[in-house]
C-alpha cells in the first residue's frame, strides 16, 4: 500500500509530489503533466502572474522559472508577460527534476477501503492507499451560464475547452465575461481573423496597473507592499497568510474567496483589446437558442431592455467554482458526507489540507474558501505543498506511530520559498518589504 497517491500533475499536484519524494514517502503520482495548461488554453496567451511569483515548489527552493529560463536561453522578467507555453514547458521540466515518475493515466474512481482508499484508473489499475491528494485543477469546475445548457458544442462551449482558436476565422463570435479569459480570448480571436465581441454584466472593465519597480523606497513599498498576487495590503494578506485566513468565520472566508481580486484585464492587453473588440456592457443573456446556422441571444440590459444578437459561436469565459459536486471521481459516500465551509460547496480543511474524510487532501480551486483567493494562482502552490504534506505526515503517523514526525514549520505563502534563490533582478530584502 501507498503513502500517498497524488491525482492530478499540474503546478500544485507536482509541488506535492515533490515535496513527498524528497521526504521518502511511497508515491504514486497520476495524469498528464500541466494538462490543463498544454490543452485547455489557447496558443499565443500570457501568464498573468510576474515570473517571480509564479515558480512551483521543491523543499530545497530548486528548479524555479527563472532557473528554467535561464537554463534555456530564456528571461523571465519583472514587468515582461511571459508565454503560457513557457510556464507550461517549465512545469514539466520541473516535474521531471523533482518527481520520480509521473504516469499518465486517468483516474476514474477515489474510493474508501477499510480506512485507506482505493485509487481507480482507467488502465484498469486499483492501487491502494492510505492517503490522497486531490489536485486535479480547475476544469471539472468550468462555470458556464445555465441559458447555455441547452446548446451543442459547436454552437456553445467554455473558454477552457479550446486550445487552437484559428478555426473561427471569419465566423462571428461572443465572448461572455469581463475578466483576463474572456478579454484575452476575444483579443485572440479578433487576432486570427474572427469577429468577435464581448458580453459583460458588468458596467466598465477592470484593467490592472503596471507593475511597480521592485526596488523603491522604503515609504512607497510600505504604503503599497509588493505580494505574490500584485501590489496592495489586501493582496499581501491573501496571498502571504493563507493561514490566517483560514482563522477567520467561515461564512466571511467563503466570501472572500468568491469576490477577492474580482474580474479584470491585465495591463499590457489593454492596448490589443480595446481598438479590436466591442464590448456590450450591463447585458445578461436571457435565453440563447439555434438558429440558421448559428446562436441567437436575447440579451436583457441593466435597464430592462431586450436585444436579440446572432452569432456563430459563443465562449463562455466565465471562471470556475469550486463544488464537490463536480468532482465525480470522488466516491458519493465520501463527497456526501464530507463537513462544507458555510454557504459554499468546497470542503472545509484542516491546516494540513485535511479533510472531514481521514486521510482525504485536496489542492487547488477547492481550497480557496479554507485559505482564501491565493489557491487560485499558482503561488499558492508553495504554501499548499509544505502545509499538506505535514497534514500528510501527520495522518501516516496516526496511523503508523513509529513515523518520524516532519517537523515543518507553520510558514506564510512567501515563508515556504526561504531557502529557494531570489530570482534574477530581485533583491534579496523584498519579502521584508512586501
Amino acid at each position: 500500500m501507498y503513502d500517498l497517491v497524488v491525482v492530478g500533475a499540474g503546478p500544485y499536484g507536482l509541488s506535492i509530489a515533490a515535496h513527498a519524494a524528497a521526504a521518502g514517502l511511497s508515491l504514486r503520482v497520476l495524469g498528464r503533466p500541466m494538462a490543463s495548461w498544454r490543452d485547455h488554453m489557447p496558443a499565443g496567451m500570457f501568464l498573468k502572474s510576474e515570473p517571480w511569483a509564479s515558480d512551483l515548489s521543491d523543499p530545497a527552493g530548486d528548479n524555479t522559472l527563472a532557473d528554467y529560463c535561464a537554463a534555456h536561453g530564456l528571461t523571465a522578467s519583472h514587468g515582461v508577460p511571459l508565454p503560457i507555453d513557457v510556464f507550461t514547458a517549465y512545469g514539466r521540466w520541473f516535474g521531471e527534476r523533482t518527481v520520480p515518475q509521473i504516469e499518465e493515466v486517468t483516474v476514474t474512481a477515489v474510493r474508501p477501503d477499510a480506512g485507506a482508499f482505493r485509487v481507480e484508473t482507467d488502465t484498469g489499475e486499483s492501487i491502494p492507499a492510505r492517503t490522497v491528494a486531490l489536485a486535479v485543477g480547475v476544469l471539472p469546475f468550468a462555470n458556464r451560464p445555465e441559458t447555455l445548457h441547452g446548446l451543442p458544442a459547436e454552437l456553445a462551449s467554455h473558454s477552457s475547452d479550446h486550445r487552437e482558436l484559428d478555426r473561427f476565422a471569419g465566423q462571428d463570435v461572443t465572448v461572455v465575461g469581463s475578466g483576463q479569459a474572456a478579454l484575452e480570448t476575444a483579443t485572440l480571436l479578433a487576432e486570427q481573423g474572427a469577429r468577435a465581441r464581448v458580453v459583460a454584466r458588468a458596467g466598465r472593465l477592470r484593467w490592472n496597473s503596471p507593475p511597480q519597480p521592485l526596488e523603491r523606497g522604503r515609504l512607497r513599498a510600505l504604503r503599497d507592499p509588493h505580494c505574490g498576487l500584485g501590489t496592495g495590503w489586501p493582496s499581501w494578506l491573501w496571498s502571504e497568510l493563507p493561514w490566517a485566513v483560514r482563522g477567520l468565520p467561515a461564512r466571511t472566508r467563503a466570501r472572500i474567496a468568491e469576490t477577492a481580486l474580482g474580474p479584470a484585464g491585465a495591463w499590457w492587453l489593454r492596448p490589443r483589446f480595446e481598438p479590436a473588440v466591442p464590448i456590450l456592457f450591463e447585458h445578461r443573456i436571457r435565453t440563447a437558442f439555434p438558429h440558421g446556422d448559428g446562436v441567437r441571444l436575447e440579451l436583457t440590459h441593466k435597464d430592462g431592455r431586450t436585444t436579440a444578437l446572432d452569432t456563430r459561436h459563443v465562449v463562455a469565459a466565465t471562471g470556475f467554482t469550486p463544488d464537490l459536486g463536480r468532482l465525480r471521481l470522488l466516491d458519493p459516500r465520501v463527497r456526501g458526507t464530507l463537513r462544507t465551509v458555510g454557504g459554499s460547496r468546497a470542503p472545509e480543511l484542516s491546516p494540513g489540507f485535511e479533510s472531514s474524510w481521514p486521510g482525504l487532501f485536496f489542492a487547488g480551486l477547492l481550497t480557496a474558501p479554507s485559505f482564501g483567493p491565493s489557491m487560485r494562482f499558482v503561488y499558492g502552490a508553495a504554501f499548499t505543498a509544505a502545509q499538506l504534506m505535514r497534514g500528510v505526515r501527520r495522518r501516516l503517523d496516526d496511523r503508523h506511530g513509529d513515523r518520524p514526525a516532519v517537523g515543518v514549520p507553520r510558514p506564510t505563502a512567501a515563508g515556504t520559498r526561504a531557502t529557494r534563490r531570489e530570482p534574477a533582478g530581485i533583491a534579496p530584502t523584498r519579502r521584508a518589504a512586501r
